[in-house]
């Protein structure tokens, strides 16, 4: 496991979002949470605007905001993260990637949050350039970045991203394991990439057991409405690619698609949530049906 900027509001830290940190929430789960990107246009904005609104009935109890491939959105980035923290009862979590980060850069960035009421940091290590150029910045590992967070004080909590079928760079699956586990260790929670197995969700926290690692995993699920985009972005990824769900969607009507897509991510979701998941994390690409219709499915409103 993205217009028109949006002014940030200064606000105080005690009267930004629901007060709660995201890492309490998943304590007292499940949670239900979703994913935005920042808009690049004025039409974008405003169906992001819209779906925010569309989602106040679910009740979200977080909301996470990507960061653009070396920090290319992280104005934009910031932006929503503070107006949505401010604005909304439930928090928002920002992204911060390593990939041509400076250390000052970010420390300054996560000192504003702070001023800004905003304590949920997603670290991720980020992509390096497509055209093999040097990734430059102070950081190479999500760790690094783990450990200024905490440097700026208790009041933030800290989640990392996970991989269940191993993250793309691996070399071996013992490894990377261990990579995760160690991460996890000094983290306050994972979020995972999509994945569209189960099996593969519980298979890594069982790895996780066996190393000690207990912190808990949010499994990221995307739902199938793009199959091509999704395709695109499992090839990316390193996920598999749910070939005859993707057919299904594809042959189905106009107004049987939608249900089809409900129907199996509601499906993917109780299987994780039956095997002990804290919650779903939703990739909902700024948009709201499905959202709106799993939540109901899953009654986790």
């Amino acid at each position: 496991m993205a217009v028109a900027d949006h002014d940030g509001a200064t606000v105080d830290g005690a009267d930004a979002g629901s007060g709660a940190r995201i890492a309490d929430l998943i304590a007292s789960g499940p949670t239900l949470s979703v994913e935005f990107f920042p808009p690049k246009t004025d039409e974008g904005a405003e169906q992001l605007d819209r779906t925010v609104d569309e989602l106040d009935p679910v009740g979200l109890s977080f909301v996470s905001v990507t960061y653009g491939a070396g920090g290319s959105t992280r104005d934009r980035t910031r932006d929503l993260v503070v107006r949505l923290n401010s604005e909304r009862s439930y928090p928002a979590m920002a992204h911060l990637t390593c990939v041509g980060s400076t250390r000052s850069e970010l420390s300054a960035l996560l000192d504003d949050y702070d001023a800004n009421g905003v304590h949920d940091i997603l670290a991720l290590a980020g992509d390096p350039p497509a055209d093999g150029s040097p990734a430059g910045g102070d950081f190479t590992y999500a760790l690094e970045l783990v450990e200024l967070v905490r440097a700026r004080g208790p009041q933030f909590s800290v989640g990392v991203a996970a991989h269940p079928e191993l993250h793309p760079r691996s070399t071996d699956r013992s490894s990377d394991r261990d990579h995760l586990a160690e991460k996890l260790r000094a983290a306050d929670f994972g979020v995972t990439q999509f994945f569209f197995d189960p099996d593969d969700y519980t298979a890594m926290v069982g790895e996780l057991a066996q190393r000690g690692c207990t912190t808990p995993v949010l499994p990221g699920v995307m739902p199938l409405s793009n199959p091509a985009g999704v395709e695109r972005m499992a090839a990316m990824s390193g996920a598999t690619f749910p070939a005859a769900l993707a057919a299904r969607v594809e042959s189905a009507g106009d107004d049987e698609r939608h249900r089809v897509v409900v129907d199996a991510t509601v499906e993917l979701c109780r299987a994780l949530l039956d095997s002990g998941a804290p919650g779903i994390h939703l990739y909902c690409l700024n948009r709201s049906p499905v959202v709106l219709d799993v939540a109901e499915a899953l009654d986790l409103r």
